[in-house]
């Protein structure tokens, strides 16, 4: 079982890394090797598959493919992690995290804070998705971080610099994604503190 305590938003978060968390750290050092991800609906799968992205955020994919799609991502020695919102026919529920969790997933994508915890309950690494829309908006992320205590987050869209690095100060490992099209846009994130990005356009999967 895993401990990970925010020791207060205003303050540097405390992660403390037992078990599962060795993954986190491993999911870690792919971002230092690879600070793009591959975010692509399951139709994209082989492109990403061959592309030197580690870490893959699956946006689409049905019950019927989800099995089938972790093992060539494992077999090719990428990580995968299922965006269970918009999955096809996946329990948006404790059971549906379940099976994920159970067929081999490395973790879980969502933007629903039970969710979040199921997942980090079975032992899955979790990216909780927010949109930072507006002021409002994004202090309500700080309220929600305090219960669902997500691995790493995804602040939408990818370009919202100040945002980035709001959370960043904070000590909460932030995952770019969303509006990002160029490689100044991947080095302007990466910059602002983003551990990493997600992008569905494929010639970064490359930088």
């Amino acid at each position: 079982m895993r401990s990970k305590v925010y020791r207060g938003l205003l303050y540097p978060c405390l992660f403390l890394f037992w078990g599962v968390n060795m993954s986190l750290r491993e999911i870690r050092d792919c971002f230092e090797r690879s600070p793009v991800i591959a975010a692509i609906p399951n139709t994209a799968l082989q492109n990403a598959l061959d592309s030197q992205a580690e870490i893959l955020f699956i946006l689409k994919i049905s019950l019927l493919e989800v099995k089938e799609t972790i093992k060539k991502a494992h077999l090719s020695g990428k990580k995968i992690f299922i965006h269970i919102d918009l999955a096809d026919g996946i329990g948006k529920d404790k059971t549906g995290v379940e099976y994920l969790a159970r067929l081999g997933a490395d973790g879980i994508i969502s933007t629903r804070g039970q969710l979040i915890r199921y997942a980090n309950d079975f032992g899955l690494i979790t990216v909780q998705r927010f949109f930072a829309l507006d002021s409002k908006g994004v202090d309500s992320i700080e309220d929600m971080l305090e219960s669902t205590k997500p691995d790493l987050i995804e602040i939408m869209p990818g370009i919202a610099s100040k945002v980035i690095e709001r959370f960043v100060s904070k000590g909460i490992p932030v995952i770019a994604g969303g509006l990002i099209e160029t490689k100044q846009e991947v080095t302007e994130a990466l910059k602002n503190g983003a551990e990493a990005i997600s992008t569905g356009k494929a010639e970064l999967w490359y930088i």
